[in-house]
């Protein structure tokens, strides 16, 4: 009896194993691939369009003031 506990015990570890090792290599493959790298990629775009107006409104001032000026070294003074 004992020894039928063990050997059930042993091949459902087996398929755990099994079905643990097949279904990495599957996640590893979807995520390696050229379709998730694209899903990704258009997900992350249309969120970043959508809050682009958003950012902009906030950012940018209204009015900004004048331009640098231009840096005009000193003329030397005479020497005595």
């Amino acid at each position: 009896m004992f020894q039928k506990i063990c050997q059930i015990a042993s091949l459902l570890s087996l398929f755990l194993t099994l079905s643990m090792l097949g279904g990495s290599y599957y996640a590893y493959r979807f995520v390696t691939s050229e379709q998730f790298k694209a899903r990704v990629m258009n997900e992350v775009l249309d969120n970043v369009q959508g809050m682009m107006p958003k950012v902009l409104d906030n950012a940018l001032p209204d009015m900004t003031g004048g331009t640098v000026p231009e840096f005009i070294p000193p003329s030397p003074s005479p020497t005595r």
